[in-house]
């Protein structure tokens, strides 16, 4: 049975009190320092101004990135990935799993669809009726299937995927860098209150509670930020962490991952000025990706795509669309040695 929607609307603001909390910690955080530390504290114009100005940097930045990741709709399965009418119709009339199964496989037959669930069937999500892109997952909070779905993050109430995962990088870098900033520029004042230096103000509250504040989000911000470079580097979502995507050939965790530098590219783009901003940027539509792991006949890859409306018939692909040629390891080169080519099929569009 379906909640409410009194119950739904009261879920969906209760969802909003982390996001509540980080902006009220960063509103206190500029009172402290801007009025506390640099107004009533410091006593040289020469540190003050200086420190105001790479506050300021450091703090804009951060907040871009931050409202970026919250505000960027989770990207979510074209069209093409919902079963045509008279499939749907002859699926949902359908009792047996197993007939089930063979419809589902007729339709994904003209998808670019090389992931399975663990006991190899197509992955279908009942709640949004479509045929799951490759690393796409259904969120029960965001009640929609999100593209390359990361994870849930409550502390910006948002699915981090396809359309927001750079974004959602940089939120870390800059909170840590935010972070850094303060603890490298308090710690003087800190000490002196700690040691009794400067007399007793108003201020030292703040000024000791804010090195303390700073610290503490550090420590957790940056373990979390190590985290997800690390998934940047091995090209793996969190999901994928913790439960490889499955093959035709069983599951492997390495499956997506092309290298360390195209992994960074797929996320950050191929254009390094653009890196340390956030805006979209990210390589291919979130629908498929390049993998190493799919081995099928050329002549095949270019009959699917015909069917799909992606390529002319004469075989010339449209600019939109890529055929890249995977890279092979030494182990995957060995396995497959009786295989003409290995292929896979990007469309390069933003979401």
């Amino acid at each position: 049975m379906a909640p409410s929607p009194a119950l739904r609307c009261c879920k969906r603001a209760l969802n909003w009190i982390p996001v509540l909390f980080i902006n009220l910690v960063v509103a206190w955080s500029y009172y402290a320092y801007v009025v506390e530390l640099c107004v009533y504290t410091i006593p040289i114009n020469a540190e003050r101004i200086s420190y105001l100005v790479i506050f300021h940097a450091f703090l804009a930045i951060f907040i871009w990135s931050y409202w970026k990741t919250i505000w960027s709709k989770p990207a979510s399965p074209s069209i093409a990935f919902a079963l045509p009418r008279a499939e749907k119709e002859l699926y949902e009339k359908e009792q047996r799993a197993e007939m089930q199964q063979e419809i589902l496989k007729r339709v994904a037959k003209n998808l670019p669809i090389y992931t399975r669930t663990a006991g190899g069937a197509i992955r279908y999500c009942d709640f949004c009726q479509l045929i799951k892109p490759d690393r796409c997952h259904h969120c029960s909070t965001c009640e929609m299937c999100v593209l390359k779905m990361d994870h849930h993050c409550p502390w910006v109430n948002n699915c981090v995927g396809f359309s927001n995962y750079k974004f959602f990088v940089l939120f870390l870098a800059y909170a840590t860098l935010y972070c850094v900033v303060i603890c490298a520029t308090v710690v003087q004042y800190f000490i002196k209150f700690w040691t009794k230096e400067l007399p007793d103000t108003h201020a030292k509250f703040h000024i000791l509670f804010l090195f303390f504040v700073a610290a503490l989000f550090f420590i957790s911000i940056v373990s979390l930020f190590s985290y997800h470079l690390w998934l940047v580097g091995k090209n793996r979502t969190t999901i994928e962490a913790f439960r490889a995507p499955v093959f035709a050939n069983g599951p492997d965790k390495n499956g997506f991952s092309l290298g360390f530098k195209r992994n960074l590219v797929e996320v950050f783009g191929d254009q390094a000025k653009n890196w340390i901003f956030p805006v979209f940027s990210s390589q291919g539509d979130g629908h498929s990706f390049v993998t190493r792991l799919v081995h099928i006949d050329p002549e095949q890859v270019n009959s699917i795509l015909q069917q799909n409306g992606k390529i002319p018939a004469n075989g010339e692909p449209n600019p939109c669309v890529l055929v890249n040629s995977a890279p092979h390891t030494e182990d995957s080169s060995k396995e497959t040695a009786d295989v003409s080519q290995t292929v896979a099929v990007t469309m390069d569009s933003e979401p």
